[in-house]
């Protein structure tokens, strides 16, 4: 091997420096500096310099974009950041009452304060799918999907083949005008993957001449893509990417950056792009709702010309300060919104009308329509709700009718053409009894929902065992639709108990179950009696009760017979439970049936209580059911590191405050956030205090 000398890592080092900036002027800047022939000769120069020195090849090289080895799978990691989803808004009323609760939220005379004569960036919503990327010391080392923004999956080295992406950050770009030579220790970029249209119509047309189902959508195309196993097939599909949230942690804290902090969200677009990232061309800042009334106008009517697709307008309010102040619910910013544009319309004409019976017992009609193309696909059927949806509607067998896909999703029944009618169509009347087991149909009192209360219904139980083994539940590989209809057509499953008293010879016997496959089930099913008590909860399928809930639960009723004998006032004093969970959860434990299962399920070796050692641990922890607010600069503790420490003393840390907050930690330069702890009587702290609370 022969020795490097430093001519020759020089020129490496150049090549690298010039083959980036060239990636960055064409991907970014849309301002191409180099023929593709001289980038093709650099390219082809570091590749074989790279060869000849093996030592010296680096993650960032552009030469290390495709991975040789295909991925064998992708691991589930955390995020560092949930990465919230968005509220949305359908028209501009809504945008303006989005608008009205957040200023309301915010205590003080708005009128007083320029800050909150509020500039807002209005961003497209491009229709892909959303990554994390996280730079350590300039150097790409994490591309992780959203997944249910808690935890993704790692794909990173799928995330490397798109060349819109940096590998290292573009500091050269900040640098000119900062002086500065060391990158952040760490930054995350948030963004959206994308194909654009020729790019799509590319890929279908080469999978319809493989004989290959094609893709829905752009949308569909872009996430298939992004969990493949093989980085090279992602890198022929040529992906491309647009950032739209900036973190860089600590930035509460006094210390030095080596690249300028934002305060807006204008202002971190702008860094991003420096950075080396591609942001939308076509984002704006506007003063008013008119100027974001304009904005939504323009790009309905002009969305069509775009090279990608977009379903909305993102709108957040530009000033960091008061995105903190305003903070985020359990599921979304406060200080963020997407604007939908109307969906994609077409008409079709119903051909039957039936019911559907849910796990929960609802009974819902189904439009059965002959086949439309809408958004991309084709379309069957279309949901109607409930018996009142579909008699306002005057909705009958043969109407056409205009469906579109709410939310660009589920297909529904928006309005009917009376003029095309045919003779002698006589209205829907919603069933008297249960399609499936025949039982009397109920509407309880203030519902629009009609529903089975037989909890024997086949209908009821499929819904139940389908949920129970999903992913958030108990995860039970192999329980699918297909072997859950004939569990309870056979009569071999009435409740998930009869689950764990399944066997082999029972499995076998179901179609296309050979005893490989039912071995696999029986142990899959045999796991889940491992899940925690929290996923068992969640299984249990309690109206109203999401996952996210259960785990709350969970901590506050570290058993199950501790949740069963909890009053409705217990329950609903836990943060983030409404009266509305509170007394669906009293009234499941109320039923006896349902009191049987929790007995079959404890007989069968379910996991219905926390484990000794987290019981123990939230018994010895100082601050467990308190909840904490920081605000101002603390002494000598950075932000991150009170909530952590907090956090790990079993206490909560939420960004606004409430008659549920217990404490505020309190630093110099505290704003309204201490003014309203005043006036609701909060405790208040220093950092001191907290230290000696802890």
């Amino acid at each position: 091997m022969a020795p490097v000398t430093p001519d020759v890592n020089q020129r490496i080092q150049e090549l690298r420096r010039l083959l980036q900036k060239a990636s960055y002027a064409y991907y970014v800047l849309d301002n191409p500096i180099m023929a593709d022939a001289i980038y093709d000769q650099l390219y082809r120069e570091l590749q074989q310099l790279e060869t000849e020195y093996p030592e010296l090849v680096t993650s960032d090289s552009p030469t290390q974009r495709v991975g040789e080895k295909p991925a064998t799978g992708f691991v589930s990691v955390g995020h560092n950041i949930p990465l919230y989803s968005l509220d949305n808004a359908f028209n501009l009323e809504e945008f303006s009452q989005w608008q009205e609760r957040w200023q309301r939220h915010i205590s003080g005379d708005i009128s007083q304060d320029s800050g909150l004569n509020t500039e807002y960036v209005c961003e497209l919503k491009i229709d892909g799918s959303a990554l994390a990327l996280t730079y350590e010391n300039g150097i790409l080392v994490r591309g992780v999907t959203r997944g249910d923004g808690y935890t993704g999956e790692d794909i990173t080295q799928n995330v490397r083949t798109i060349r819109s992406i940096p590998l290292r950050l573009n500091l050269e770009e900040v640098n000119r005008d900062q002086h500065l030579d060391q990158p952040p220790a760490l930054v995350e970029v948030r963004g959206e993957a994308f194909l654009r249209r020729n790019v799509f119509e590319r890929i279908n047309q080469e999978r319809a001449q493989a004989g290959e189902p094609l893709f829905a959508n752009p949308r569909n195309a872009a996430a298939g893509t992004l969990r493949q196993l093989e980085p090279r097939i992602v890198a022929k599909r040529q992906l491309d990417f647009f950032a739209y949230t900036l973190h860089i942690p600590n930035q509460d804290s006094s210390e030095e950056y080596t690249i300028p902090m934002p305060n807006s969200q204008w202002d971190a677009l702008e860094l991003m792009q420096k950075l080396g990232f591609p942001v939308n061309p076509h984002r704006q800042c506007c003063t008013s709702l008119q100027d974001v009334q304009d904005y939504y106008n323009y790009w309905d009517a002009k969305r069509k010309d775009l090279p990608y697709l977009t379903d909305g307008v993102v709108v957040k309010i530009n000033a960091f300060r008061i995105q903190k102040q305003l903070g985020f619910t359990q599921k979304f910013p406060r200080w963020a919104i997407a604007l939908k544009y109307p969906a994609e319309e077409a008409p079709s004409r119903v051909e039957a009308i039936t019911v559907n019976v849910g796990r929960t017992g609802a009974v819902t009609p189904l439009a059965i329509l002959e086949p439309v193309q809408l958004a991309g696909t084709t379309v069957q059927r279309a949901a109607l709700h409930n018996g009142d949806y579909v008699a306002q509607l005057d909705l009958r067998v043969g109407d056409t009718v205009i469906v579109r896909k709410a939310g660009e999703i589920i297909p529904e029944v928006v309005r009917v053409l009376p003029e095309l009618r045919p003779d002698h169509a006589k209205p829907f009347e919603m069933p008297t009894h249960c399609p499936v087991c025949n039982q009397p149909l109920v509407r309880p009192k203030g519902e629009a929902v009609t529903r089975c209360i037989n909890s024997s219904c086949p209908a009821i139980v499929k819904g139940t065992l389908t949920h129970w083994a999903s992913r958030n539940a108990l995860d039970i590989n192999g329980l699918g639709e297909k072997i859950v209809e004939q569990l309870v057509d056979q009569g071999l499953v009435t409740s998930v108990a009869d689950l764990y008293d399944l066997t082999l010879e029972q499995l076998v016997s179901l179609e296309r179950m050979g005893h490989k496959l039912a071995q696999k089930l029986l142990n899959a099913i045999a796991k889940s009696k491992t899940q925690p008590w929290s996923r068992v909860l969640y299984g249990l399928g309690i109206r109203h009760v999401g996952s996210v809930n259960a785990q709350t639960l969970a901590q506050t009723f570290p058993t199950i017979e501790q949740l069963a004998q909890a009053t409705v006032t217990d329950i609903e004093g836990i943060y983030g439970i409404g009266p509305e969970i509170a007394q669906s959860v009293w009234g499941w434990f109320q039923i006896s049936s349902n009191q049987t299962l929790i007995t079959r399920l404890r007989e069968a070796g379910l996991q219905l209580e926390a484990s000794t050692k987290t019981r123990a641990l939230d018994k010895t922890q100082p601050l467990t059911g308190k909840t904490f607010v920081i605000t101002g600069t603390l002494p000598t503790l950075k932000r991150s590191d009170a909530k952590d420490l907090i956090q790990n003393a079993g206490g909560k840390v939420t960004s606004s405050v409430s008659a549920k907050t217990d404490y505020l930690v309190v630093g110099e330069d505290a704003g309204s956030k201490l003014e309203k702890a005043k006036e609701l009587g909060i405790t208040q702290l220093s950092e001191s205090q907290l230290l000696d609370l802890l």
